[in-house]
This record gives C-alpha cells, structure tokens and sequence, in this order.
C-alpha cells in the first residue's frame, strides 16, 4: 500500500496536481486522497482507472490495484474511521460486548483475534495485533484527546485469553483510570432499561469541533451522518454516563473483578 501510494504521489506531482486538485478529477475528497499517498488506505481498482486516465499513465494504477493482496485483515470501512481517531480532540465511546480497542492489552487483543470465526492466518493476527497496537499510543502522546467510555459489566465479565490475560487486562484498565483525560464507567447488569440496547458506538470530535459518529456490528461499521441521529446518540450517550457507574464506583468493581480470581 505504502509502495502503490508513493507511485500515486510521485504521478500526481509530475502533472503538477495538488492532492485536492486530484481528489476533484476522481471525486474524493482531498484526505482520502492524502490517506491513499501515505499507504494508509488501499487503491481501489475503479479509483486507479481514473487516477491513469487523469495523470496519463499506461494503467499502471490498474495494474497495482488489482495487484494488491486479495485478503486485508483491515476492512475497508475502517479506513475512513481510523483517519479520524488519530486526529479527534474527543471520543465518546459505549462498547456492550468487548472493551474499547483504545484499551486493550496486547495479549487481549491477540486472544480476540484468536477467537475469530472463521480463524484468522496467524499473519493476519500479528498484523491487526500490530495495527491496533499502534492505536493505543494515542493515551500517551503529547496532547491526547479527551476519552470517555462507557461500558456493559458484561464485556467485563468474559474472561477472554484466560485468568492471566484477563488479569492483565483489568490491572490495565485501573492504570488507564490513573490518566487525568480517560474516565472509564461501568454499566453493571440489572438494569430495568438503559439506551445502550441497540449496541456499541463511538462519537468523535475533529480539531475543526465537528462530530462524527459510527455504529458498530459484526461485520461492518456505519457513520452516521444526519444531524438529528447524531443527536439522538449524544442524548444516549448522556443517560448511559447517568446510568453508569461513577469512577469511583468503577474502580471498586475491577478491584472486586481482581480478587474473584
């Protein structure tokens, strides 16, 4: 990706275009075009077809798109989410089945991984492994975004990796409490009715103050773009903090989760 995205540049420059110049000749905006130089999203084949005909290349795009590896252990419908993460000032974030990648040890995620159906390659899982590794810097880079999660006892519950793991996992937890921009809130079990039941989602806010907001589920993840849903997940997003248990409260229950091992 790194190698067909310098291609895409060094042709760009020799038609003296600028990344939104381009972006309009291939309708994409000019992040995305930025995202595909810099090997962080893939060339897609009907894109390089343009980008040939546009910078008069011979189909040389074409060719390397269609050359690329059939199997992407990252879906495609990450690429725009992961663009944004690193550069948010804000995240919210309500995770029902498993805890939020931002604060996942190594080895849970690996186990994760492990526990696919059907299974992953053991290259794929070195390479999410790694990919979402490389996620988590954002709690200690130099000005780190403001985090707030919220999430289900029940993703706490699953002991995922084993007692080892998940031992590890909760130590982790309680020290990324210790961090003044990440609040962590659990939404213990007995519930009469909470506004979470329709699954996990993630709000973010870019340096420009706009937010954008996805939904997750098994096998895609959808940005919501209209301003009245956004809406409606913030006003959920702000009874399930209600609901929730404080941090106080929080760091109490992964303590009594350490000791039930």
């Amino acid at each position: 990706m790194k190698m067909v995205g310098r291609m895409v540049a060094a042709a760009r420059i020799a038609k003296n275009l600028t990344q939104k110049q381009l972006g309009v000749l291939v309708q994409l905006d000019e992040e995305t075009i930025a995202s595909i130089e810099q090997g962080r999203r893939t060339l897609m084949p009907n894109v390089a077809e343009l980008m040939d005909q546009h910078l008069g290349l011979p189909g040389l795009l074409t060719v390397a798109a269609h050359g690329m590896p059939e199997r992407d252990p990252t879906p495609t419908w990450s690429d725009e989410y992961m663009d944004l993460e690193k550069d948010a000032i804000a995240f919210s974030w309500y995770e029902v089945g498993v805890l939020p990648g931002l604060l996942q040890t190594e080895n849970y995620m690996r186990a994760l991984f492990r526990g696919r159906v059907p299974a992953f390659l053991q290259e794929e899982i070195e390479t999410l492994t790694s990919r979402r590794l490389a996620r988590t810097e954002l709690l200690h880079c130099e000005r780190p975004p403001s985090l707030s999660f919220v999430v289900s006892e029940g993703a706490l519950r699953d002991r995922i990796g084993g007692n080892a793991v998940y031992a590890e996992q909760v130590r982790h937890l309680l020290t990324c409490m210790e961090l003044p921009h990440v609040t962590l809130q659990v939404l213990p079990f007995g519930q009469t009715s909470h506004p979470g039941l329709s699954g996990s989602f993630v709000m973010l806010e870019t340096p420009d103050h706009e937010h954008r907001t996805y939904v997750e589920s098994q096998r895609s993840s959808q940005r919501v773009t209209h301003p009245d849903d956004i809406s409606i997940l913030t006003l959920r997003y702000a009874m399930l903090r209600t609901q929730a248990l404080n941090a106080e409260e929080t760091a109490s229950f992964l303590g009594r989760l350490l000791g039930e091992l």
